[in-house]
């Protein structure tokens, strides 16, 4: 459920593990594209799991080191990392990278999270503005134009698009200063704690923080 507040005029949600979801999950697509180049034929998907988490872990922190800035380019190359991080000295990168990337930008490989959904309707039948505010890359965009059950094109606000990951507080002004809306007119919907309800509330904005599975509302002010 959305917090009722008189001065919020729009709800903005992170797009990945907050409105969509991939499907299958990043391992078990990681793992599939490794075997598809004869690699990795005796590891499970809790090993992918657990290499990928680690090797995000890595770049999140070249990312904190150069002060959450970003673009195209600079997450074309954090994916490539992270791709030759998870599986080593693994052969094939190139075209295992771009199986990946190109995995990743087929709709068809994601699925909107219903409850998201459901708060999507509920916050457009109040007469607020709705979108995203993600730190994806433009392939964004074209995962929500293939759900129109979503309608948020109009508003979709994404990082390497920006200049400024979250949770840099850059992030959050460039996008107050799009939506025409003060900090505090704005809610964000996210399912990271740093990047998405802490930086958000950093910033002024209000913050709800939901569940990996967007299941449950865990808090918001």
């Amino acid at each position: 459920m959305l917090p009722s507040s008189e001065s919020i005029r729009a709800v903005l949600f992170d797009a990945v593990g907050t409105l969509i979801r991939p499907q299958p999950t990043v391992a078990a697509a990681y793992l599939t594209a490794a075997h598809r180049h004869g690699i990795a034929a005796d590891w499970t998907e809790n090993e992918v799991d657990r290499r990928f988490r680690a090797a995000l872990s890595r770049q999140e922190e070249l990312d904190r080191a150069a002060g959450w800035a970003t673009s195209e380019h600079r997450e074309r190359h954090r994916w490539q990392a992270i791709v030759r991080d998870v599986f080593g000295a693994a052969s094939h990168h190139a075209e295992l990278f771009t199986d990946l990337w190109d995995h990743f930008a087929d709709p068809q490989n994601w699925s909107p999270i219903e409850a998201a959904r459901q708060q999507l309707v509920t916050a457009r039948q109040a007469g607020l503005t709705i979108g995203v505010a993600s730190n994806f890359d433009a392939r964004l965009h074209q995962l929500l134009a293939a759900m129109p059950e979503l309608d948020v094109a109009d508003n979709v606000f994404v990082s390497s698009e920006i200049g400024w990951r979250k949770p840099s507080r850059e992030f959050f002004r460039t996008v107050e200063a799009k939506l025409g809306l003060a900090a505090e007119q704005i809610l964000l919907v996210g399912d990271d704690v740093k990047n998405d309800y802490s930086a958000a509330q950093d910033a002024g904005w209000k913050a709800l923080l939901v569940d990996r599975s967007m299941r449950t509302a865990a808090q918001y002010e």
